[in-house]
């Protein structure tokens, strides 16, 4: 591997920048990403059956708030009715989206890198090839009574290396990207369905305290 990288020259560098800074962020992604820290299983019907006692203390919902996404996106509207038990629906609702906004923005983190890193390396890898051609004819006699094509077969294999690797790392970052984008759509559809069982349920405790 050593000797296919001297050979293919200093245009698979910026690859090689490329393929460590893609494996970071698939890795990073990967470990934030997971249910548990994002929308843990069962904890909207955990959230309602706490709030069907009456609204809970300001370490409760700073609990729930440090629990994962989902549960800071909860513990926003809470915090709104904690304050002011006769808030509006409005109110509560501009708070979820607010806190919704910002959870989305979280989750989208580094996926906009990962998809450019997809996108610029198969043109690196070419750009690559691309110098490496330019290097082999130029360095040929002119006339062709000084050329070895075995020479030439070979300084062309050797050219598209930069091709090749910046396919191998273009594709796995491209199906990564698409995995954890698909992984986000399905978190915030799953958070706007909780934010909306506790809007309404927070809805009711309102009017309860308005009459």
């Amino acid at each position: 591997m050593l000797s296919i990288i001297q050979a293919a020259g200093w245009p698979i560098w910026p690859l090689l920048l490329c393929s460590v800074a893609a494996l970071a962020l698939i890795f990073e992604r990967a470990v934030a990403l997971r249910r548990v820290r994002v929308a843990p299983n069962g904890l909207v019907d955990e959230v309602l059956q706490v709030l069907r006692q009456g609204i809970p203390s300001q370490d409760v919902i700073g609990k729930l708030a440090a629990n994962s996404t989902l549960g800071a996106l909860l513990a926003s509207g809470i915090r709104v009715v904690a304050q002011d038990p006769r808030c509006s629906e409005t109110l509560l609702r501009d708070a979820f989206e607010a806190a919704g906004r910002s959870a989305a923005h979280q989750l989208e983190r580094y996926l906009n890198a990962l998809a450019t890193i997809a996108s610029a390396a198969p043109l690196l890898g070419l750009l690559g090839t691309v110098i490496g051609m330019i290097e082999i004819f130029g360095s040929q006699a002119p006339g062709g009574s000084g050329s070895n094509p075995a020479q030439l077969a070979h300084g062309i294999s050797v050219a598209l290396y930069n091709t090749a690797f910046g396919l191998m790392i273009a594709i796995p970052s491209l199906m990564c990207h698409r995995y954890f984008r698909g992984r986000v759509n399905d978190y915030l559809h799953d958070m706007e369905q909780g934010s909306e069982r506790v809007l309404h349920h927070l809805v009711r405790l309102t009017s309860r305290a308005v009459v």
